[in-house]
């Protein structure tokens, strides 16, 4: 038996890379998975792949997490929640404007505040359930030109640990998984971004990115959906509050 079969995720963001790669190995292990995300044609693509359901959605929308869950409910209880949809901004401090500013908080704290304040309340109802943030390994360190974004993954990070108190008697989980950079459209708009601002050739840009890492390499899609599915089964109930790093030994808790 797969050790997911008969759970019911929810997986945000999940049109491309990292939530894609995280909704096909839920998929495999045998969730019933609803995907969501605003990009309704790569959206259908991947549910009709992975038999899942797709739910077109702006997740930073008011009402938009409860719509969600009661979308996702036609496939069952749902047990399994991954907030992952996020935004990057890459600004000096001068730059950032207040829209920049509430976008990138809007898309990486806040939507994730409402997704688990809809979802939790039953899953503690019921004692079961299991929720993995994807934030990222800028929750645990600072990054020059990133201010917005660090503060907003830095929050992420917080509101996880806080929750992980209130329900830590419950028999829910929660926890967050903070990659490095990973080999998506994300890390080539910053490699796009270095060759923009310094002239620099996009091979070696890209050897930038791979150079923060001690393993000199982006992290895989793959790599992050493992450590999400290796979060929700039913064995790893003592991983509690947890920030896992996925960055080859950048940044150490």
């Amino acid at each position: 038996m797969r050790p997911l079969e008969g759970r019911v995720a929810v997986v945000t963001g999940a049109s491309r890379g990292i939530g894609a790669a995280i909704a096909r190995r839920l998929a495999r292990d045998g969730a019933r998975v609803a995907v969501v995300a605003r990009s309704e044609e790569e959206l259908v693509r991947l549910a009709d792949e992975i038999g899942g359901l797709p739910i077109v959605a702006d997740v930073t929308a008011q009402g938009a997490s409860e719509r969600i869950l009661a979308e996702a409910a036609v496939l069952g209880e749902v047990s399994i929640v991954v907030p992952n949809a996020g935004v990057e901004a890459s600004h000096k401090l001068e730059a950032i404007t207040d829209a920049i500013w509430d976008e990138t908080l809007a898309l990486n704290t806040t939507a994730v505040f409402r997704l688990l304040r809809a979802a939790l309340p039953a899953m503690v109802e019921r004692r079961r359930g299991r929720v993995v943030v994807v934030a990222s390994n800028a929750a645990l360190a600072g990054y020059a030109y990133t201010a917005a974004y660090c503060a907003a993954k830095h929050a992420v990070l917080g509101l996880v640990r806080a929750l992980a108190l209130e329900v830590a008697r419950s028999g829910v989980t929660i926890n967050a998984v903070c990659p490095g950079f990973v080999d998506t459209s994300m890390a080539d708009r910053a490699i796009e971004r270095i060759v923009e601002k310094t002239g620099r050739a996009a091979a070696d840009a890209r050897a930038a990115l791979e150079g923060l890492s001690p393993q000199r390499r982006l992290v895989t899609p793959a790599e992050v959906a493992h450590a999400v599915a290796a979060l929700v089964v039913d064995e790893a109930r003592g991983i509690h509050g947890q920030a896992i790093a996925i960055d080859g030994g950048q940044t150490h808790g």
